[in-house]
């Protein structure tokens, strides 16, 4: 079955979990939605995950539609919601629902999601007026990793948690269809979840969230040198590519690859006939 905006709304109100991971190309969107995942996020994570990039900063609408366009051919039942680039709304409503268009009508999403709180509601609210699904994001923003002064954790004390609470309202008065919450409390996430009809999807925000969201390189251990607190290793992936790659290298260097089965085969007395 086909996820949609609103069969996230149906899932919250059944109580049902939702699952939500990233992808970035066509192979591992189609991994991912024939594993069942409920939605596909095409993350401005790609900047560092795929692009190598320190941030998220430097991602550009063309980058975000490329991706996206890719994982929207591979992902035949997951959502697949595409994030707005750093400065692709923060300039003006109008350029929140142009951009927002694009990669609707060019990526192939079937949302878009933003970062912000009260600042980007009048944003969420005329990109919804266009038929557009929003999903919200707020707590730790990575779009404003440079204003946070790093990557810190949102929600600590009572002002900046009841700041986080009132966002969350507003982004569902405003027309969201969820929200993303990102690395606070859990007890604060569970409040929020509780407090709004939409779905929260948590990225370390605890389990009390109406689902859970997880860059797919951090949940397959694909690197050696970033580990994030509420990422989880599902799986061992990336050693066990450097461990094939080794072997591969190997293999070739000693002659054994590629071997009589891994060849073809035609009539050999054609070779002697050529000059």
């Amino acid at each position: 079955m086909k996820n949609t905006s609103v069969t996230f709304k149906e899932a919250k109100a059944k109580g049902i979990k939702l699952s939500m991971l990233t992808a970035y190309d066509y192979t591992t969107a189609k991994l991912v939605d024939e594993a069942g995942i409920d939605a596909i996020l095409v993350g401005d994570s790609l900047g560092m995950v795929m692009l190598g990039y320190e941030d998220t900063l430097s991602v550009t609408m063309e980058d975000m539609i490329h991706h996206t366009a890719a994982v929207a051919r591979g992902a035949k039942n997951a959502l697949v919601i595409a994030d707005m680039p750093f400065m692709s709304y923060q300039t003006s409503v109008y350029d929140a629902v142009l951009n927002a268009g694009r990669l609707m009508k060019e990526g192939r999403a079937q949302a878009v999601k933003l970062e912000g709180g009260l600042e980007v509601c009048e944003h969420i609210k005329a990109i919804v007026r266009a038929s557009i699904p929003v999903c919200g994001h707020i707590g730790l923003t990575p779009q404003s990793v440079n204003a946070f002064g790093g990557f810190k954790v949102q929600g600590k004390g009572e002002e900046a948690a009841q700041r986080i609470l009132n966002e969350a309202r507003a982004i569902e008065e405003a027309g969201a269809f969820a929200v993303v919450l990102e690395c606070v409390p859990q007890a604060l996430a569970a409040k929020i979840t509780h407090s709004i009809g939409i779905p929260t999807i948590g990225i370390g925000a605890g389990a009390g969230c109406d689902g859970q969201v997880l860059v797919y390189q951090d949940m397959l251990a694909m690197y050696s040198d970033m580990a994030p607190k509420f990422a989880k290793q599902f799986a061992q992936v990336g050693s066990q590519m450097k461990e094939a790659f080794a072997v591969y290298k190997q293999e070739v260097l000693d002659g054994t690859f590629p071997a009589a089965e891994h060849t073809f085969k035609m009539d050999e007395t054609i070779i002697d006939k050529l000059y």
